[in-house]
């Protein structure tokens, strides 16, 4: 029987398989590390952490069939030690505060992977939360800002799938002009000039996100 320290067990959960791979040959060269399981979006992490219990969970946010926000806070929910770090291709401030809510112990940019993933599974394991500065920057901007709304963040959404106001209205219940001081407020509260510029805007951050359908390739 071996007597040497046990390795970090981990799990990777994201919809692409070449990211999965490139993690998982990552991974292999670190003799103190090893992967037990991945998944291809939330449902199936959830799956894969009853079966392994992963001693880091590698999650994606934006996944179809269920977000990794979503799995966080059921796995969390399930199994309160468990460490989760979140990678993802977007530094927006709420989706950052959204998986730190949910439970994630640590960020990490998808852009920096190669040199920084290694280290921070080390922390994530030994118990520390690991926040890039660049994201710390992001979140301490935006910490004083009034927050949208429920019902203005559905008005966000609806413009960025292009709707009109008029169709906006009939969606929600609301009158056109409702629509139009919810648009108002939302300009003034994100300091964007125009709709597409508070779409994108509310993108980069994180507020919401474009709709997901079937994607090839993932």
């Amino acid at each position: 029987m071996s007597t040497g320290p046990s390795k970090i067990r981990i799990m990777t959960v994201d919809d692409h398989p070449l990211l999965r791979q490139g993690i998982a040959t990552l991974l292999n060269g670190q003799p103190d590390m090893q992967l037990v399981a991945e998944a291809s979006d939330g449902e199936e992490a959830i799956a894969q952490f009853r079966l392994h219990r992963p001693d880091v969970t590698l999650m994606d946010v934006q996944m179809p069939n269920m977000n990794g926000t979503e799995a966080i806070s059921r796995i969390r929910s399930e199994f309160p030690d468990a460490k989760i770090l979140v990678f993802s291709t977007y530094a927006g401030d709420v989706q950052v505060l959204h998986a730190m809510k949910a439970g994630a112990r640590g960020y990490l940019l998808k852009g920096n992977v190669r040199t920084e993933l290694l280290d921070a599974i080390r922390a994530v394991h030994a118990g520390r939360k690991r926040i890039p500065p660049e994201i710390a920057e992001e979140l301490a901007e935006h910490a004083a800002d009034d927050q949208l709304t429920l019902r203005e963040i559905d008005v966000l959404r609806l413009i960025g799938a292009g709707n009109a106001n008029k169709l906006i209205a009939d969606k929600l219940g609301i009158g056109e002009t409702t629509v139009k001081n919810h648009i108002s407020s939302i300009l003034s509260k994100l300091g964007a000039n125009d709709r597409a510029h508070a779409v994108t805007i509310a993108l980069q951050r994180g507020i919401i996100e474009l709709e997901r359908h079937q994607r090839s390739g993932s």
